[in-house]
């Protein structure tokens, strides 16, 4: 069963986080199309693995037919995402600010922006959507529980646009979690890394109670 209006999702980036992400729509029945940075060659194994409802493209093509597009790449690169076929879309950011990879950004280096912020920034008629940045990578696709299991695993969403972060919301609930409203993109810094909530499983409550502990 999908959402309403989502049938296809489409990955730019499928590293350990995006092929998580990818066994899990799958699973729940949406069509995957993966790409990356090396072609659709390189992902010939991830799509076998998949099965029928995948497929490999370019990120241009990913980014054109997903209904709903994960962005999963290192940030520092965050500008080759295409911005005209992602054109009011909502996207779903993963990503994490690591200097020793992405090089220094000093608007996030001064804590005067956060990185889903700079994303927004560059695909400005877009609805990016922040979540499954906080989680491990092995945990996306094990963690995952039906609605109504106690104690299940809620993840942290920021998003300048309500309805956006609503679909998504739904979207995790379907997947297997419960989620925890934390504001606008503006908020987001609350579960990045070195951060209570980054990296730590927890229910509902539990999260609310590691995202007000966030300081800067």
């Amino acid at each position: 069963m999908t959402l309403p209006g989502i049938t296809n999702i489409g990955l730019i980036g499928a590293g350990h986080i995006g092929s998580a992400i990818a066994r899990l729509a799958v699973r729940n029945d949406y069509t995957v199309v993966v790409s990356n940075s090396r072609g659709p060659e390189s992902l010939e194994e991830l799509v076998d693995e998949l099965g029928p409802h995948a497929s490999a493209a370019l990120a241009e093509h990913a980014a054109q037919v997903g209904d709903l597009v994960v962005v999963t790449i290192p940030l520092g690169r965050f500008r080759e995402v295409p911005v005209e076929p992602l054109e009011g879309k909502i996207v779903i950011d993963t990503n994490n600010y690591y200097p020793g990879r992405d090089g220094q950004i000093p608007e996030l280096d001064s804590d005067s922006t956060t990185s889903s912020a700079l994303l927004q920034e560059h695909l400005p008629t877009s609805r990016v959507v922040k979540v499954f940045n906080n989680i491990g990578f092995a945990d996306i696709p094990n963690d995952a529980k039906p609605v109504g299991t106690p104690g299940r695993r809620a993840l942290p969403v920021a998003s300048d646009d309500d309805e956006a972060k609503a679909t998504v919301i739904a979207l995790l609930d379907e997947f297997g979690y419960d989620a925890v409203d934390v504001g606008s993109l503006a908020d987001s810094w609350r579960y990045q890394p070195d951060t209570p909530a980054y990296g730590v499983p927890a229910d509902a409550d539990g999260m609310r109670k590691l995202i007000d502990a966030a300081e800067r």
